[in-house]
C-alpha cells in the first residue's frame, strides 16, 4: 500500500462470505482508477458477554478498522450482512462510535456506497442498504448509488439495486457474474467520485 495515496475505505461485516466477497470484487472496482486506492477493514463480531473481548488482530481476514481509517479515507464502501432488513450489529456498534467524528465533521463532503448480502430474495436487502445511508447522511457524506447506465443493473436476476451492490446468496456466497460485475463498477464509481471531489 502506497502511504502517499488516497484510498477508499471497504468496510465490512460478513458471516458467510457474500459480503465479503462483494468488499473484494468493491476493491478491484477501486483498483482500476489510477491515483486512488481500496484499504479493506471489518469490524469484530459482538457478544453479549462483556468479559470477552477481540484480539486487536483477527486471526485471519481483513483487519480491524479504526477511526482513524474511518476519519482519513477519502471515501467509504460500507458493507454488512443484512439482519432483519438492517445492518448487523457489529457494523453499527462500529458505527455508533463514531460521534467524535461526527462532532469534528471528520466526514463531511466524503462519497460513500452501501453494499449488502442476504440470504434469501425477500431478505431485506434494499432496507439494508437504504438503512445504512442514514448514519452517512448524519456525518455529511456524499452518497452514490449504482446508475441504470450499468447494464447489469438491467440484466441481474440475483443481487443489484440502484442503491447499491448486493448479493442474494441462496446458493451460497458465491457470486452471480452479475453481481461481480457491480461490485465492480460500484468500487470504480467511488474512487472516481473521490478523486474529483478532491481535485
Amino acid at each position: 500500500m502506497n502511504q502517499t495515496l488516497p484510498y477508499i475505505l471497504v468496510l465490512y461485516y460478513s458471516r458467510s462470505g457474500g459480503t465479503k466477497n462483494l468488499a473484494l470484487q468493491i476493491a478491484r472496482g477501486i483498483d482500476k482508477v489510477s491515483g486512488i486506492e481500496p484499504r479493506i477493514r471489518t469490524v469484530p463480531a459482538v457478544d453479549t458477554t462483556t468479559e470477552k473481548t477481540a484480539p486487536l488482530i483477527p486471526q485471519e481476514g481483513a483487519l480491524y478498522c479504526s477511526k482513524q481509517d474511518l476519519s482519513s479515507c477519502a471515501g467509504l464502501a460500507l458493507g454488512s450482512a443484512t439482519r432483519f432488513g438492517n445492518m448487523a450489529a457489529p457494523l453499527k456498534h462500529f458505527i455508533d462510535s463514531t460521534a467524535d467524528l461526527w462532532t469534528n465533521q471528520a466526514l463531511v463532503g466524503k462519497p460513500a456506497c452501501v453494499f449488502t448480502s442476504t440470504h434469501s430474495l425477500h431478505g431485506g436487502q434494499e432496507t439494508t442498504l437504504m438503512t445504512m445511508m442514514v448514519p452517512l447522511l448524519h456525518h455529511g457524506m456524499l452518497i452514490q448509488g449504482l446508475p441504470y447506465s450499468e447494464p447489469a443493473l438491467n440484466q441481474t436476476q440475483t443481487g443489484g439495486t440502484p442503491y447499491g451492490a448486493s448479493h442474494v446468496g441462496s446458493s451460497g456466497a458465491q457470486l452471480s457474474s452479475h453481481e461481480r460485475e457491480l461490485a465492480v463498477a460500484a468500487g470504480r464509481n467511488i474512487a472516481q467520485l473521490a478523486l474529483q471531489l478532491n481535485t
